[in-house]
């Protein structure tokens, strides 16, 4: 199989399931009848930019993001959770969205954090001086990380 094919497949197979090692995706494509070693799937993850999400649940996976340029690392859990503990100072919601208050001049550093989880369930924060809007892709997926936050 060709490098343009092999591209191909590796999107084709990261959109349609959840690939969470490159040892998973070269078993993905030697089903597909591609053998390659796991190095030339290391460069055509970087060539394709594909990045690592993570669910609500911890789940890191590969994805393609189009709005990306560069590769994006998903920060530490151990971070996100120093950052909200020493910034956030309450945590409520309405439905599918959520709203952190945190410390004066904090709320921009914290919506940044959230950004960096990727968390594909978040759909995007906005962020004031000292206030964050978080908005949520479903209610259910909301209450999750309501959950989170309240037991950091």
């Amino acid at each position: 199989m060709n490098r343009s094919k092999r591209l191909k497949e590796i999107v084709n197979i990261v959109t349609s399931k959840k690939v969470f090692s490159q040892e998973m995706l070269l078993k993905q494509l030697k089903n597909t009848g591609c053998n390659v070693t796991q190095s030339t799937i290391s460069r055509d993850l970087r060539d394709l930019r594909l990045v690592k999400k993570r669910s609500i649940e911890g789940e890191e996976y590969y994805a393609v993001d189009n709005n990306t340029v560069t590769e994006k690392k998903p920060l530490s859990f151990d971070k996100f959770v120093s950052k909200l503990r020493e910034s956030v100072i309450s945590v409520k919601n309405a439905a599918n969205i959520i709203v952190l208050q945190t410390y004066p001049g904090e709320a921009q550093g914290v919506a940044a954090v959230f950004d960096s989880m990727n968390y594909n369930e978040i759909l995007g924060t906005v962020a004031g001086d000292d206030t964050i809007i978080c908005v949520v892709d479903n209610n259910k997926n909301a209450k999750k990380l309501i959950n989170i936050l309240k037991n950091i």
